[in-house]
């Protein structure tokens, strides 16, 4: 069994749709932990249904942090994140927690996890990315950016134009590609990443599933909630797949009929390249999703 002096942090990472919520609270039900969100759109309160933010019954009495702490016209700061993060992890350690970082959000865990050092900025360069973003559109800038740098742009969604832009700015400043900017790994935390994954085919019929029942449970309506709330001013949260399709659609963009399959076509493209970034990470402990003894062999990994 999985012993808190083997690794003081726990990670289950991995794509979208494999199971790592699930995972994550039965880890802290036998452990003793705490649930530490790390997927970046569920930072955001009222972002329920297009999250998969797991409800109360899903939690399974596990207290879970970093969940709803923005509003939606806020723009996402990894750095801010860091901080928070942590915070609890520290706070959980000290208490005899066991702190369990849950997400699919690689670049906020790599953050939490490693002495992580943001490149700097030029305004001169932001100002003049920023002002072509506006006239050529995020879709340009992201085919520019996966020329110059595809592993940056494997996990960077291409209707980003904020991640974008400041993947651009720091190959410009640093000219070096985006990915090579960051650190060398210095672990922070002594932490084990379990990485759960499925086949892109069982990836593919469960994002289907998954954006079909969003929709069925009202995802249009919350949208048009936050919407009043200042969504379409968030740099960050009006681009998350299923917002920004569904904001479209309220502005006569894309057919009411079409809304569903293209947000479903548009996760599966996102699934594929979060499946890459995470499979180039050799300090992640990789088991299969489906397997029946899940639990048993997370713990084993321990």
């Amino acid at each position: 069994m999985c012993e808190v002096s083997v690794a003081d942090v726990l990670a289950i990472v991995g794509p979208t749709a494999t199971g790592k919520t699930a995972l994550g609270v039965r880890l802290a039900q036998r452990l003793g932990g705490e649930v530490i969100n790390a997927d970046s759109m569920q930072l955001y309160r009222g972002m329920d249904i297009g999250t998969a933010k797991p409800t109360l019954a899903e939690r399974g009495g596990i207290p879970h942090h970093l969940l709803d702490l923005w509003e939606v016209a806020e723009t996402a700061s990894v750095a801010l994140y860091r901080r928070y993060a942590r915070e609890v992890i520290d706070e959980l350690l000290a208490a005899g927690r066991v702190p369990i970082l849950v997400g699919g959000s690689g670049l906020y865990l790599r953050a939490v996890l490693e002495a992580f050092d943001f490149p700097g900025t030029d305004p001169d360069v932001r100002a003049r990315l920023e002002a072509e973003l506006e006239v050529v559109g995020a879709a340009e800038m992201h085919a520019r950016l996966g020329a110059a740098d595809p592993a940056a742009a494997a996990v960077i969604l291409p209707s980003n134009g904020r991640r974008i832009v400041r993947a651009l700015e720091v190959m410009e400043i640093t000219g070096r590609p985006f990915a090579a900017s960051l650190p060398d790994r210095q672990p922070v935390y002594d932490a084990l990443q379990i990485g759960l994954d499925r086949t892109p085919d069982d990836l593919d019929d469960r994002v289907d599933e998954r954006v079909h029942r969003m929709f069925a449970a009202g995802l249009v309506r919350e949208v048009r909630e936050l919407e009043r709330r200042g969504l379409r001013s968030g740099l960050t949260a009006s681009r998350a797949l299923g917002y920004a399709q569904v904001l479209r659609m309220f502005d006569g963009e894309l057919p009411e009929t079409e809304v569903v399959d293209v947000t479903a076509r548009a996760t599966r493209r996102f699934v594929r390249r979060q499946r890459s970034w995470f499979r180039r990470d050799d300090q992640i402990q990789w088991l299969d999703a489906t397997r029946h003894d899940l639990l048993a062999a997370a713990l084993a990994l321990c």
